[in-house]
């Protein structure tokens, strides 16, 4: 320890030992446990308490005192635990201290225990405690076992959380010693702590009290999703059949805990018989249809092979196929594996799931996407048409039953079919066309337009019709599905159904803002036309209705669809913006107008949207059509003045931070306009960055600074300021009309100002840019060398003051030879390493919080505390 802090420990001891003195606040007190956590991790606990008396004097107070804090007594309980995870240390203080903090007469049997701060503090100090044999032998001695039994129904949600992870620590410390060398050591062989934890949860498993059964099975949950000892595989055999049993009961009980462990035994450890399937597929059989699409997901997304640890003595006993093969892989990758801890080694075992709880799964969540074909069928469809997933009668009741219900398990399925499209393991042959049928007939049902034959169909759409929470999911599955294909009758219903939500005046900003982006999907994912890039004619015909729909949706008075109308024209212009189908559909159309009107919307959010989208379009060539034939550039350079008022006067800082990427992004494309007069064009820009109040608009326009200076060095594409090699050096030449440039453009005044900048994003761009600009021009110099130039004096001046804060002083203009002499005298690697400091990376060392913490009750003078 710090000797100046071990000078301050006595003083700070007192002042949490008296309870006449103002507490600590709690992120203080959390500081400290830190910092003495670290402290013990670094040396002896011991000999840091024989060093520091006044701890231990501090835990024998609070024992005694009895009007301390509550905090402070959970913070003692915690302090000693972290002293005790040491077992020399633990012997120091098991004779009379831990007993009474522990134990049944210390904070047990008072009154302090009534508070949830008291008990949670009791929790993590065993929690801490807890890494030894010492340590086990103390929790058996003074009955923290069954506290902690009982603490798991704690009407404090935290305390009783930390109650079920203590005993999964304690299971395992326990467990660690018997399973070495066995594979799965028999229950007769457990030691006794373990024996009774067990007990523990297999009383509860078989209680008739639910609250208790989800306990158990939240504690083996965090045991198999946490523990990775051989211990675990005989804990389940133990246990499943009381797991098992709980589907007898009807309605089964805690059923979503029940899934959770589920999962967690299946990923935890691979298991070659067939009990576990077995159960999970009893499982999925016995729960509501609602119940069992998590675990049905769950079953889906586990992969074929799972990972976990044997003893590296155990390698030659396996010869199965399997472990063969895990083997061979395991030396094939035998360099992934030489930082795995001594005794250990990682071995894959194939253990695919079977193919028939897959298949019960998937049909799990295929069930109420078919009832709704099933209801809304015309006709009769054909056989097999989501096959293993024919419509029963307890899902028909469940999505009958009420209107809740009905929506929950549809947006479950959906969001659950959704997840797991694109996985790689996903079921094989995948249904595109049936479940692309099922999302355009929920769609339909929702709006009304669908017409049913069937009671149940009926019946269906009088609790679907207007549903936004069932028209959201649906769009986000129909967006999902786009990245398979369909056949084009499907695919054009899928275009009617998105163009009938756009349309409808019944669509909501969130449902229209989810159409708009199921569109792009479908767009973006449409085929091309034989021989060419352009779109097929399918796509460029609802791209022709498409558009009177964008037209009059950039009217709207809402402000959020106008919002949504301009991002979707952004990202289809960024993708299209070149074919010559979407070309002529939206000249022929008033879109790109109506965009550039939307640039003075009163709403700001919408104001930043067009500006993007104006300046994509300006990109494409695709503005509106300039307003005198003769003066073809006339409408580009009048979008390019309002882009720059906008920046100069807007008074909100979305639109101007808009503005600076178009711009930045014109600059590095190459946009006509610019291009005619770059030099120009950037002066202003920076000119009106550099009085930006946002620092966003600011680091912007630094990122614009650098594309220039790339693009003048002859350097094209973005330089990574945390590359490991420097930037080549440029030619004198090249440099020199690269340095009178910027200096004509004031890009310096703009960088050394911003170098001060007191928003530190902005600082370490300036930096990095001024680092990128001094390899450059290293080691060659300028046409007038450092040395010579008049001015750098003053300018080192003058940067002085504004690293004082007086940035009232321009620099003025700059000769290139100053501007050298500048870059190789400042240091601006130390700014670097100065600037990538946290912010209060003086002010959280552990003196600056003792300091802190003794100046808070006066105990200090004036001069002596930290305060930030």
């Amino acid at each position: 320890m710090d000797p100046e802090c071990s000078r301050l420990l006595p003083a700070l001891c007192a002042v949490l030992a008296d309870p006449r003195q103002p507490v600590a606040d709690d992120t203080c007190l959390e500081k400290l446990l830190d910092w003495f956590t670290a402290v013990t991790e670094a040396g002896s606990s011991l000999l840091l308490l024989q060093e520091n008396p006044c701890l231990v004097e501090l835990l024998f107070h609070v024992l005694k005192s009895q009007d301390l804090s509550s905090r402070i007594l959970s913070f003692s309980l915690r302090l000693a635990g972290i002293f005790a995870a040491q077992e020399d240390c633990f012997q120091y203080l098991q004779g009379e201290l831990l007993p009474m903090l522990f134990g049944e007469v210390g904070p047990l049997g008072g009154a302090a225990w009534t508070a949830p701060a008291v008990r949670s503090g009791w929790i993590q100090g065993l929690r801490t405690l807890a890494q030894h044999p010492s340590a086990l032998h103390f929790l058996a001695a003074c009955g923290a076992v069954d506290t902690i039994f009982s603490l798991q129904g704690d009407p404090s949600l935290f305390v009783a959380s930390a109650a079920g992870q203590l005993l999964v620590h304690i299971l395992d410390l326990v467990m660690r010693g018997p399973a070495e060398g066995r594979r799965s050591p028999q229950a007769c062989d457990w030691p006794a702590c373990a024996q009774k934890i067990v007990g523990h949860i297999e009383d509860s498993l078989c209680s008739t009290d639910i609250p208790q059964v989800t306990q158990a099975l939240s504690v083996l949950t965090t045991a198999f999703g946490h523990c990775h000892g051989l211990w675990t595989q005989g804990l389940w055999v133990r246990l499943s059949p009381l797991v098992a049993r709980l589907l007898e009961k009807d309605p089964v009980p805690a059923s979503h805990s029940l899934v959770d462990l589920l999962l967690s035994v299946a990923r935890s450890a691979p298991s070659s018989d067939r009990d576990l399937w077995e159960t999970l597929a009893q499982t999925l059989s016995h729960l509501s249809p609602t119940q069992a699409g998590p675990l049905a997901l769950g079953i889906l997304k586990l992969q074929d092979c799972f990972i976990h640890r044997l003893p590296k003595d155990r390698r030659d006993s396996w010869s199965s196929p399997a472990q063969s093969r895990a083997g061979f892989i395991l030396r094939t990758c035998s360099a992934a594996f030489c930082h795995l801890p001594s005794g250990l080694t990682l071995w894959i075992l194939g253990h695919p799931v079977p193919q028939v709880l897959r298949t019960q799964a998937f049909g799990i969540l295929l069930q109420p996407l078919a009832c709704v074909l099933e209801a809304a069928a015309q006709a009769p469809g054909p056989p097999g048409l989501l096959e293993g997933a024919a419509a029963d009668s307890m899902m028909v009741d469940t999505l009958l039953s009420s209107k809740s219900a009905c929506v929950g398990l549809l947006c479950c399925a959906l969001a659950h079919l959704g997840l797991l499209q694109p996985l790689p393991q996903r079921p094989s042959p995948w249904p595109q066309a049936p479940l692309l049928g099922a999302a355009v007939t929920i769609l339909r049902l929702c709006s009304g337009s669908a017409a049913p034959t069937s009671d149940v169909g009926g019946r269906l759409c009088a609790i679907l019709v207007g549903c936004g929470r069932v028209q959201r999911a649906a769009l986000d599955f129909l967006g999902a599905l786009s990245q398979g294909t369909g056949p084009q009758e499907l695919v054009t219903q899928v275009f009617s159904v998105l163009l009938e939500y756009l349309v409808s005046p019944e669509s909501s900003s969130m449902v229209l803002k989810k159409a708009f982006q199921a569109t792009l999907r479908w767009l973006l994912s449409s085929p091309k036309t034989p021989g060419c890039c352009d779109l097929d004619p399918h796509t460029q015909l609802f791209l022709r209705e498409l558009l009177p729909v964008l037209q009059k949706r950039l009217c709207s008075p809402c402000w959020e669809v106008r919002d949504s109308v301009l991002e979707f024209l952004t990202q289809m212009t960024r993708h299209c913006g070149g074919q010559a189908g979407f070309r002529q559909a939206l000249l022929a159309s008033e879109v790109p107008e109506l965009t550039k009107q939307l640039l003075r919307d009163p709403e700001s959010y919408v104001r930043a949207s067009a500006v993007t989208a104006t300046g994509q379009l300006s990109s494409w060539g695709l503005c509106a059509t300039p307003a005198i034939p003769e003066c073809p550039g006339a409408q580009q350079e009048s979008l390019l003045v309002e882009l720059l008022h906008i920046l100069s006067t807007d008074s909100e800082g979305f639109p101007r931070r808009a503005v600076m990427q178009v711009f930045t992004e014109w600059l590095r494309d190459g946009h006509a306009d610019v291009a005619e007069d770059a030099e120009r064009f950037v002066a202003g820009v920076l000119q009106a960055a550099s009085r930006d109040l946002d620092w966003e608009v600011r680091a912007q326009g630094l990122e614009l600074a650098l594309v220039f200076l790339e693009q003048l060095l002859g350097q094209r594409g973005s330089h990574c300021p945390y590359a490991v090699a420097l930037p080549e050096t440029a030619p004198p030449g090249v440099l020199d009309q690269a340095l009178q440039v910027l200096c004509r453009v004031q890009l310096f005044e703009f960088a050394f100002r911003a170098l001060f900048d007191c928003d530190r994003p902005v600082a370490q761009k300036s930096c990095d840019l001024l680092l990128f600009l001094r390899a450059k021009a290293a080691p060659c110099g300028s046409s007038q060398e450092a040395g010579d130039s008049p001015n750098v004096a003053s300018v080192e001046a003058t940067l002085q003051r504004w690293q004082a804060g007086e940035q009232g002083q321009p620099l003025g203009y700059l000769e290139p030879g100053a501007v050298v002499a500048l870059l190789r005298s400042i240091d601006l690697e130390g700014l670097r390493d100065t600037l990538a400091e946290s912010s209060d990376h003086v002010e959280k060392s552990p003196q600056s919080l003792l300091q802190d913490m003794l100046a808070a009750v006066g105990v200090l003078g004036e001069n002596e505390a930290d305060c930030y």
